[in-house]
């Protein structure tokens, strides 16, 4: 599939034996590939070279006769060629690039010196571990990016499509809209579609992370990706392939790791720096004790420059680091969790300030006429507000024409929506205003005090500017809503704060309910940027801001870190976010933020750890006190124990 050889050739980025971000730029590919980690063809070189390595350093050993002089120079080399020759041919390749100094060169230099001085048994094995610790990254890399592929393949390949009476198999991405699929039971749906049949259950885990099967009723909408459970069914299909909600995940993930972490960054640079200095403290290494040392012995210091230079590698930071970063993305999406950026995964560690969207976000948004309070016939009066509102997306206007019940609609005309307040419309010669009170006080319509006193929304109406009654909607808050506000003050947040367009009074009663800090209602989209404005002007703050719709568009672009909730999450808001939370979930806000964290802490231990082995093993290279078998563990050792504690991302429980 083309879109999995993309993403395939972006998580090779910045892995030390495919591109070496470091000495290239992004996106730079190389021949050098050691092929699919999975493939027992890519070990073989490995295998061939330690065989005879073991065998050669056996009849050493016992000083077999035979083995001696050219026959024993000639097993070496054939040890040597096969895991020696891909690191030469890349070295070759860079320097006719330009680029001269790269752990390519390091490594063919110190073994080829080692072969010049006679020491062949380290040379092969300095050549050999380093190519082993490169499958070792491969695997490791395989298994990193196990969570992330699996998306690739929930996607099918092809759709049946109802097309010149019947039913026809072809590629997703030739349906059209408004088109009927057909998904028999253990199919997955190929696009989003408004789903025909009266109800279907699916298995929605590709996208949310959740196996209990989910169902959905007549009308509402299947996303791409979901597995059809235990019948035929019908979808209308609602949008193209590409636009298609998996799709967008998919495009996420495989962008993700261009965006790389402010760390990941700096050791690039560091690198591009640190090779060239080794390089050029290992000629020093030669020809400074010259000059200053009475006994000097050409071959004894270029061993100990040759050792620096192995030891000096920059492996286990270039490999080690993107890799803790890619980790983290994976376990991430495991969880149902998509961080668009490596670089998100940093920023999430900071912050001490969340605030939530209420609508969507805490509470499921799907609504309900819960009471009909009308000074008019009550049937005229639903048909008159489900006709108004049918005008309307919004899910409250869904609810009240969904209760209505799909019954005889009046022809409606000249509709204005005054967002954050309602719809105005002409209705059968007559004047209709469908809204909250904020509308009808900014039309001078009187209506009962007591309408004030509701707690939960309500949609008022009036007729030719008289009043008719209102309607009661209420909206179900998520089971995980409580649990998520405890752990985020658990976890560093200092202040979790709710911003509404929802009446103020049902507002601050959720907030209640749920423990938190400060709320605010009555919030049209601009005020929710001007209460985001005030809460950043606290330069203290990093604060991440949680929503769903499209009014949170423009506060999820201005916090420094949006998060969307993804499976009922608008467009808008999915491709403004910096993370997607793909099943609803508000607990998983915490979650996001306990791999943030732990990524961070084991990029950091990487670190720690190849510096100080690093920097014990030169001083002793230097000195004379190393050899090349310390440096083979200073270099590989150290990338092995580096890429053993980033796979543990993959494993941590959160």
């Amino acid at each position: 599939m083309e879109k999995e050889k993309h993403l395939h050739n972006n998580e090779k980025d910045g892995c030390c034996n495919h591109d070496h971000g470091h000495q290239h730029g992004e996106g730079d590919e190389h021949d050098h590939d050691h092929g699919d980690a999975s493939s027992f063809k890519t070990y073989l070189p490995a295998i061939f070279s330690l065989t005879l390595l073991l065998i050669a350093i056996a009849l050493d050993y016992f000083k077999v006769d035979f083995f001696t002089n050219y026959i024993r120079i000639a097993w070496y080399l054939l040890a040597y060629i096969p895991v020696a020759y891909p690191v030469i041919k890349e070295a070759v390749v860079t320097i006719l690039k330009g680029e001269i100094f790269t752990e390519f060169l390091l490594m063919a230099l110190a073994t080829m010196g080692a072969l010049a001085l006679g020491e062949y048994p380290e040379a092969v094995a300095v050549m050999l571990f380093y190519t082993v610790g490169e499958l070792f990254q491969g695997a490791a890399v395989e298994g990193a990016k196990k969570n992330i592929k699996a998306l690739l393949d929930v996607r099918p390949d092809t759709a049946n499509v109802f097309r010149n009476e019947r039913f026809e198999t072809v590629k997703p991405d030739t349906v059209e809209i408004g088109e009927t699929i057909q998904l028999k039971a253990g199919e997955k749906a190929p696009l989003d579609g408004e789903l025909l049949s009266d109800s279907a259950s699916f298995n929605t885990a590709a996208l949310t992370g959740e196996s209990t099967p989910k169902t959905f009723r007549k009308g509402e909408i299947v996303l791409a990706g979901m597995l059809n459970i235990d019948q035929v069914i019908e979808l209308k299909v609602t949008k193209k392939f590409a636009d298609s909600a998996l799709s967008r995940i998919l495009e996420m993930v495989q962008s993700a790791t261009s965006r790389k972490a402010k760390t990941e960054l700096f050791i690039r640079k560091f690198a591009k720096i640190y090779t060239p200095i080794v390089f050029f403290l290992a000629v020093a290494l030669v020809a400074v004790p010259y000059l200053i040392v009475a006994d000097y012995h050409f071959q004894t210091w270029l061993y100990r420059a040759l050792v620096f230079l192995v030891i000096s590698c920059p492996c286990a930071l270039v490999i080690s680091i993107p890799l803790g970063y890619f980790g983290g993305i994976g376990a991430a999406s495991s969880h149902g969790i998509l961080f668009k950026g490596s670089n998100f995964l940093d920023v999430i560690t900071k912050i001490n300030t969340v605030v939530l969207d209420k609508t969507g976000t805490l509470t499921h948004g799907v609504f309900k006429v819960s009471d009909i309070k009308s000074e008019i016939d009550e049937t005229k009066f639903m048909m008159v507000l489900a006709s108004i509102e049918s005008q309307s997306t919004h899910p409250i206007a869904k609810a009240i024409v969904s209760h209505y019940d799909d019954k005889q609609l009046l022809n409606v005309s000249d509709v204005k929506e005054i967002i954050g307040h309602g719809l105005t419309a002409e209705i059968e010669n007559q004047n209709v205003i469908a809204g909250n009170t904020k509308l009808f006080k900014k039309f001078k319509i009187q209506y009962p005090t007591v309408v004030d006193e509701e707690v939960e929304t309500i949609v008022l109406l009036a007729i030719d500017d008289k009043y008719a009654g209102y309607v009661t909607i209420t909206d179900e808050v998520k089971i995980d809503a409580k649990e998520a506000v405890q752990s985020l003050h658990k976890n560093g947040i200092n202040q979790v704060v709710m911003l509404s367009g929802d009446k103020n009074s049902i507002t601050q009663k959720i907030a209640t309910t749920l423990g938190i800090d400060v709320a605010h209602g009555d919030l049209l989209p601009e005020d929710k940027v001007a209460r985001l404005e005030e809460i950043k002007r606290d330069k203290t703050r990093v604060v991440a801001f949680v929503g769903d719709g499209i009014n949170d568009a423009p506060v999820l672009a201005l916090s420094d870190l949006g998060m969307a909730m993804g499976a009922m999450g608008s467009d808008v808001a999915i491709e403004t976010a910096d993370v997607v939370i793909q099943n609803d979930q508000p607990s998983r806000i915490v979650t996001a933020i306990k791999i943030g964290k732990a990524t961070k802490s084991v990029v950091y231990q990487n670190i720690t750890l190849a510096f100080v082995v690093k920097a014990v093993v030169l001083i002793l290279g230097a000195g004379g006190l190393a050899t090349m078998w310390e440096a083979v563990f200073a270099d590989v050792g150290v990338a092995f124990l580096a890429i053993l504690n980033a796979i543990r991302i993959q494993k941590m429980k959160f």
